[in-house]
C-alpha cells in the first residue's frame, strides 16, 4: 500500500493545523455557520441531526493494522465506542465534538489518514474492487492508477470547486465488484489485442434522484493518458454542466442531455488540447506509485486444501471466503451484518481485533468494502480454521456474505440530517426475519439494499430487491424496487408501486422472495429469474 513521503506528511500536517484555526474562529463566533459550512465539508465534518458527522478517507478502502487501531481509538476517546464503514469504502463517526474535531484530525495525520475529500463538491474518497490485488480474476492490481489519480486530483486547481460532488471507481477484473457503471466515471483496466494496458471508461453513471447507468465513452483509453483524459471529462463539465439547480449539476445529467455522442465528441476534443500540453502524470511517477503495491511475500508450497470436518467452519468458508491468486492463500471475508445488528457498525473493541488479525494472518493488510464489510486478503488456507474460531468468539462470523441478511443501509433518519425515513430498524427487522441460516441459503445469492432519502447513500438503485424510504405526509414510508444491480450486468431497480409502513415493507420483502421461489429455474438467482418472467408475477405477490 502506499507510503506518504515527507510532502504528503507536510500537506496533511499543515491542512490540520488551517482546520484548527478554522475551527476556533467558528466556536469563537467569529465566523457564522454558514461561512464555515463549506471548510468544514472540505474536511469532512457534516452537522447531523444530533451532533457532527465526521467522514475519514480510507482511499480505495485499502489500511493497516496501524491505521486500523487507530480508527478504533477515536472511536472509543471522541464517539461512544464505534464507527460506521460506509458505501464508499470510508468510515464515519456519528458523535463528534467540534472543539475535538481537529485534534482528531491530527492524531489521523499521525498514521498517514485524513478526512479531505470526504465531503462538498469534490473528488469524493476514490473506491476500487476490495479483492484488488489480491483476486484471482485481475489482470493487474488497480490501485496504483486510483492512487495516481488521487494524487493528481486532490488539490488540482480545476478540481477543488466543482459543481457538485463527483466520484471515481477503478477495476480489473470482468466481475465488477466496484459497480464503476454506477459512478461519474469508473475504469476497468483492460489490455487491447496488442497486449497494452488501458482503460474501459465510462462516464455519467450515479444513483439519487435521477439515476443512470453509465454508458461506454470509450472502449480503450492508452494507460498513460488516463489523467488527461479523465481532466478533459471533468472539463467538459466544469464548462457545460448545470449550476442552476442542483438536483442538475452532476456530470450524468450533461451526459443524459447532450447524448452519448456528442458528450464523447466534446471530451475526445478537449483531450486533444490537453495533450497538446503533454500534461499527463510522467511514467516515472506511474511507477514510484506502483511500487508501493508491489505484491508481499507470498510463502511457496502452501497446503491448498481445507479441513472441512468442522460443519460451521465449512459453512463460513464456502460463503465468506474467496479465491486468491497466489497457491495456498485465500481472501477472507469478514461480515458487519450479525442477524439484528447495525449494517456496517464496528465497535471498537471489535476494529482492534480485526487490526490485530490482519496483523498476524493477513501481511498487515484490510480492506473496506463498499457492501460495509471488512476483508482480510492475504490469508494462508492452513490459518483459516484459526482465524475463524476468533472471528466467531468476536461475533464476526456470520456466515451471510452476499445473502439476504447482508444488507447494505444508509445511517437513515436515526442520524442523518438529509434523510426522510429511517434505514437501521429496517434492516434489522428483515435480517431478523430471515434469521434462519438455511432459509438464506436457500434464496441464495441476493443483495438487498436500503435508503433513507433519494441520495442514495444505501444505493438501493442497484439492489436485486432495494428498499427507499420517503416522507408520505409526515410518515415513513417505504417503497419496494426489484431487478437493480451494480455488478458487470449494471441496471436500475423498478420501483413496483405504492409503498408501506415499516412493518409492511418487511412482509413485502417476503412476498417477493416467496414468489422467487415459486417460479426460480434451477440454478438461477433472483436477478436471473426476475429478469426471464419479468416485473408482474412479483407485482402481483406483493399487491395481490
Amino acid at each position: 500500500m502506499y507510503r506518504y513521503d515527507k510532502y504528503d506528511q507536510a500537506i496533511v500536517d499543515a491542512r490540520v493545523e488551517e482546520f484548527r484555526d478554522q475551527a476556533r474562529r467558528r466556536l469563537a463566533g467569529q465566523m457564522t455557520d454558514d461561512q464555515f459550512k463549506p471548510l468544514r465539508l472540505k474536511n469532512g465534518l457534516y452537522l447531523q441531526l444530533h451532533a457532527y458527522m465526521l467522514r475519514v478517507a480510507i482511499p480505495y478502502g485499502t489500511l493497516n493494522s496501524r491505521q486500523m487501531r487507530m480508527l478504533a481509538h477515536i472511536a472509543r476517546k471522541y464517539d461512544r465506542g464505534y464507527g460506521h464503514f460506509t458505501t464508499r469504502q470510508n468510515i464515519q463517526y456519528n458523535w463528534i465534538k467540534l472543539e475535538e474535531a481537529a485534534d482528531i484530525l491530527a492524531e489521523l495525520a499521525t498514521v498517514e489518514m485524513h478526512a479531505i475529500q470526504t465531503s462538498g463538491e469534490s473528488i469524493r474518497n476514490l473506491s476500487s474492487d476490495q479483492y484488488a490485488g489480491a483476486a484471482a480474476d485481475e489482470i493487474l492490481d488497480p490501485r496504483p492508477w486510483a492512487e495516481l489519480l488521487r494524487q493528481a486530483t486532490t488539490f488540482h486547481p480545476e478540481f477543488s470547486y466543482l459543481p457538485r460532488k463527483f466520484k471515481i471507481a477503478v477495476t480489473a477484473a470482468d466481475e465488477d465488484r466496484a459497480a464503476i457503471r454506477l459512478h461519474d466515471i469508473g475504469l476497468k483496466l483492460v489490455r487491447n489485442e496488442a497486449g497494452e494496458l488501458g482503460f474501459e471508461v465510462y462516464i455519467g453513471g450515479g444513483m439519487g434522484r435521477t439515476p443512470f447507468v453509465a454508458p461506454l465513452i470509450r472502449p480503450f483509453l492508452p494507460a498513460d493518458n488516463l489523467f488527461s483524459y479523465l481532466e478533459a471529462a471533468l472539463r467538459v463539465w466544469n464548462r457545460g454542466g448545470r449550476r442552476d439547480n442542483i438536483h442538475k449539476q452532476r456530470i450524468k445529467i450533461l451526459v443524459h442531455d447532450l447524448g452519448q455522442e456528442e458528450f464523447t465528441r466534446q471530451v475526445e476534443e478537449e483531450w486533444q488540447h490537453i495533450l497538446r500540453n503533454n500534461s499527463d502524470v510522467p511514467r516515472a511517477e506511474v511507477d514510484r506509485i506502483a511500487a508501493y503495491f508491489a505484491p508481499p511475500p507470498f510463502e511457496t508450497g502452501l497446503p491448498d486444501t481445507i479441513d472441512r470436518s468442522d460443519p460451521d467452519f465449512a459453512l463460513w468458508v464456502d460463503q465468506n471466503v474467496k479465491p486468491h491468486k497466489a497457491p495456498g492463500y485465500a481472501i477472507v471475508n469478514i461480515s458487519l451484518k450479525p442477524v439484528g445488528g447495525i449494517p456496517g457498525d464496528a465497535s471498537a473493541e471489535q476494529i482492534d481485533l480485526m487490526a490485530d488479525l490482519a496483523e498476524r494472518y493477513s501481511f498487515d493488510e484490510l480492506r473496506v468494502t463498499h457492501a460495509q464489510n471488512i476483508v482480510l486478503p492475504h490469508v494462508p488456507k492452513r490459518e483459516l480454521h484459526a482465524l475463524w474460531t476468533i472471528l466467531d468468539e468476536a461475533g464476526l462470523a456470520t456466515p451471510n456474505l452476499d445473502l439476504i441478511s447482508d444488507i447494505i443501509a444508509c445511517p437513515g433518519l436515526d442520524y442523518c440530517s438529509l434523510a426522510n425515513a429511517r434505514s437501521i430498524p429496517v434492516a434489522q427487522k428483515i435480517a431478523t426475519r430471515f434469521a434462519d441460516l438455511g432459509r438464506q441459503r436457500e434464496l441464495g445469492e441476493l443483495k438487498l439494499k436500503i435508503s433513507g432519502c433519494i441520495n442514495a447513500c444505501g444505493h438501493h438503485h442497484a439492489g436485486h430487491i432495494g428498499i427507499l424510504g420517503v416522507d408520505r405526509k409526515g410518515t415513513e414510508n417505504y417503497q419496494l424496487l426489484l431487478g437493480g444491480s451494480g455488478a458487470e450486468d449494471a441496471s436500475l431497480g423498478k420501483i413496483t408501486g405504492p409503498g408501506f409502513n415499516e412493518d409492511g415493507i418487511v412482509d413485502a420483502v417476503e412476498r417477493v422472495t416467496d414468489r422467487y421461489l415459486a417460479l426460480r429455474e434451477e440454478g438461477e438467482r433472483f436477478l436471473d429469474t426476475y429478469r426471464r418472467v419479468g416485473f408482474e408475477p412479483f407485482k402481483e405477490a406483493i399487491y395481490g
